[in-house]
């Protein structure tokens, strides 16, 4: 428990909100989409997956782990495929046991996708983990909010990282 604390203190040490974004696609994915009222879950990573894929207008998904998550993405938005091979957004309930180099050839990623990663502070290995896939040279631009991670594919983009408050 003590090093959960440690870690989210070092987390809000390093964190901005929009105010500290000079990407304007960011900028524009935090004021319109995660900043945005009302909240669609209690759950904070839930409630990035539901507002990130209305804003994108998103329809091809892959949500790998918890059900629950399924579950809600399909009773919000009812022209949801979660079976296409394209994939728009991959969602992982947790990020252990991803393999890097596997996970961009194993899915059908384009230009625009986005990946969500639950969990990335829960440990260490989990830590280690988020920092691997995010210096991967497919990803253009990486937000660590605490509770979840968030990956970019855009191409027309320059690689930034950036520590979001949520």
């Amino acid at each position: 428990m003590l090093i959960k604390l440690v870690t989210y203190f070092k987390f809000l040490l390093k964190s901005t909100n929009q105010h500290g974004v000079h990407s304007p696609f960011v900028f524009n994915y935090l004021t319109k989409c995660l900043y945005k009222k009302p909240r669609k879950s209690k759950d904070k990573t839930l409630d990035i997956l539901l507002k990130s894929i209305a804003y994108f207008n998103f329809k091809r998904i892959k949500i790998i782990g918890n059900s629950k998550y399924a579950q809600e993405v399909n009773s919000s938005y009812k022209n949801i495929n979660f079976d296409a091979n394209k994939k728009d957004i991959l969602f992982f309930e947790s990020i252990k046991g991803i393999e890097t180099n596997q996970l961009f050839s194993d899915y059908e990623l384009h230009n625009e996708s986005l990946l969500i990663f639950n969990n990335i502070n829960e440990d260490s290995p989990s830590k280690s983990k988020w920092l691997e896939l995010k210096k991967s040279k497919k990803v253009s631009v990486s937000i660590d909010m605490y509770y979840c991670g968030v990956l970019f594919i855009r191409r027309e983009q320059q690689k930034e990282h950036f520590t979001i408050r949520i």
